[in-house]
């Protein structure tokens, strides 16, 4: 079981992937979010230490803007991951989860400052702490965030959850229909054959420090409790560790 861990879920994933509920403008998909709360429960009653960072782009994708914006867009971003931690912790409440919102900079009283300290005295105390609006600065992605919050916050793993896509692949799933999974991977690897799971900046972080992650789709069923607990049978391991045992390239068809 992993005893602490830091997970990033997409902004798109809260959206229902594309679903246009009524609510929200769309923005939020109610179904989707009671079921990660309901995930996130039961890691939680598993003993799991939990923090998540959220993405923005049910709101906005700053990717897909004018360069000379960038850094607007970017901050624009940020505010976007403060509404999703926001509404996110709130929903919780349904599901008896006490939550803080987290951010690098004061956002009046809504969010409290993040510190290492009091981040990780919450979550012993089975508060989970959500880190929003990234670092504060442009040009960092919430992968990366995740990454650094994860390394920071000293856990075992670093969960990215996906959406609509279960894993690592040896090549684009949705346009490949030969697209094979890789169960486990080094990162070396994954970096130099461009399979990123995860930005490249996020990417050389966890490599560098030897914190292994795992990706998996967030429409694996119960897939965020498998992934505390001992996952097996879907999604990729990504590690440091040259044990044959532990990745081979292995990979299965799909």
């Amino acid at each position: 079981m992993i005893k602490r861990t830091v997970i990033k879920i997409s902004g798109e994933a809260l959206s229902g992937a594309g679903k246009m509920p009524e609510n929200s403008g769309g923005a939020f998909c109610d179904t989707t979010i009671n079921g990660i709360g309901r995930q996130i429960r039961a890691a939680l009653d598993s003993g799991t230490e939990i923090a998540l960072v959220v993405g923005g782009g049910n709101f906005w994708r700053g990717r897909g803007t004018n360069s000379k914006m960038r850094v607007k867009a970017d901050q624009i971003g940020m505010l976007a991951t403060v509404m999703n931690a926001l509404y996110l912790s709130e929903v919780f409440k349904n599901h008896g989860i006490d939550s803080v919102v987290m951010t690098p900079m004061p956002i009046g009283n809504m969010t409290t400052l993040f510190d290492k300290d009091t981040a990780l005295e919450l979550m012993s105390r089975g508060t989970v702490t959500f880190h929003a609006a990234g670092l504060g600065h442009p040009f960092f992605s919430t992968d990366t965030v995740t990454a650094l919050r994860g390394l920071e916050l000293g856990v075992d793993c670093v969960l990215y959850t996906k959406n609509g896509v279960g894993g690592v692949y040896d090549k684009d799933p949705e346009s490949c229909s030969d697209a094979k999974r890789y169960k486990s991977l080094p990162y070396s690897v994954a970096i130099t054959g461009q399979l990123e799971f995860a930005d490249i900046a996020a990417m050389h972080l966890l490599a560098q420090s030897g914190v292994p992650a795992f990706i998996f789709g967030l429409d694996e069923p119960d897939g965020i409790v498998r992934a505390c607990d001992s996952p097996s049978g879907f999604g990729t391991w990504l590690h440091t560790t040259a044990k044959e045992e532990f990745y081979v390239n292995a990979y299965e068809n799909l």
